[in-house]
């Protein structure tokens, strides 16, 4: 029944023109078919520095799931120079979001059609990146990209799974991004029938440090001395092997639920897990750390806290920007035809 509702969803859309609204400037989706944990705000990253680089000025604009106030309208969480709004007003990705990515705007509205036309009148924007699109039917967009696993295709619908819509959806995509290697593509890429499709690599960095100075790299040896992990994110275990990966020593593993807004009681706890484990080092993600106040990792007496930083990137890369210029360049054209 959930998926047969999913289906009919896409399907009105796709019948009802008229009801999906449209914006001036290039909208280019970056979604998925199950929910939490695909790796969706990185990629964001990624393309929005690709398209800085490649002269465009993008702007994001996301839902803001999880956040603790909702005000009406739009939040502007960075007008590209400033941080204009905190991640209880923001969420959680969208601030990380903007905290990556000098230069670029941050939107948040559930009415993304509104946030994207705020962008393009006061903030010149030349074209939008959809954070999570993929659903979001009622806005028109030129370039659909679904990031979809080879594990997704094992996977069942809501509620038994966590598949938003069967996998025939993802057929509507422009393109795939597959994280994993050229096996993994060529598998995703066959059984959903999209020709064009491109690998995602994951790049794990060395630790940064959350106390002040703020972003400088953690100076501890990877096996020196054991750490606790604190992951509240859809997919924590993937934050453990990395981990591991890269040589550290788990003494334990803390897990909260996706979006967890911290406590002094949470921090407490933690902090007596790393003394009980006989270290004063604690691990946590990028989106965890956003959620930290910073009077929590900077206090002399508590442990040193840390983040692992994360980048994914498109591959090959030169082919994917050539790609993806040509698609921008198309959909531009089709704005000057329509409105000749």
């Amino acid at each position: 029944m959930y998926g047969r509702a999913a289906a009919f969803r896409r399907a009105w859309y796709g019948r009802r023109p008229d009801r999906v609204r449209r914006l001036d400037r290039p909208v280019i989706s970056v979604g998925n078919l199950v929910v939490g944990g695909s790796g969706k705000t990185p990629l964001v990253a990624t393309l929005a520095r690709l398209l800085a680089a490649a002269g465009e000025r993008p702007a994001i604009l996301s839902r803001g799931y999880g956040r603790r106030e909702r005000p009406d309208g739009v939040v502007v969480v960075s007008d590209g120079e400033r941080l204009l709004a905190p991640p209880t007003r923001s969420g959680d990705e969208p601030y990380m979001l903007a905290c990556s990515l000098p230069g670029v705007p941050v939107f948040v509205s559930p009415d993304r059609h509104l946030a994207g036309r705020l962008a393009e009148r006061h903030f010149t924007c030349t074209v939008h990146l959809l954070d999570d699109g993929f659903q979001h039917l009622q806005l028109a967009r030129d370039i659909d990209l679904v990031v979809i696993s080879r594990a997704d295709l094992d996977e069942r619908l809501l509620p038994a799974g966590r598949l938003r819509e069967p996998l025939a959806a993802a057929r509507a995509a422009d393109a795939l991004l597959v994280p994993g290697g050229e096996g993994d593509m060529e598998a995703v890429r066959q059984r959903i029938g999209v020709d064009t499709a491109f690998r995602v690599s994951t790049y794990v960095h060395a630790p940064r440090l959350l106390s002040e100075p703020a972003g400088v790299e953690l100076q501890i040896a990877p096996g020196s001395r054991p750490v606790v992990a604190v992951a509240a994110v859809a997919r924590p275990a993937r934050f453990f092997a990395a981990l591991r990966a890269q040589g550290w020593e788990v003494a334990r593993e803390l897990v909260f639920r996706d979006h967890h807004w911290f406590t002094e009681r949470d921090i407490a706890a933690i902090e007596r897990a790393a003394f009980e484990a006989g270290t004063n080092l604690v691990i946590t993600t990028e989106k965890d750390a956003v959620r930290l106040s910073e009077a929590h990792v900077k206090h002399e007496a508590a442990p040193l806290w840390a983040v692992l930083p994360l980048e994914l990137v498109v591959e090959p890369g030169d082919r994917f920007v050539s790609w993806l210029a040509g698609r921008l360049a198309a959909a531009r054209r089709r704005r000057i035809e329509a409105a000749a």
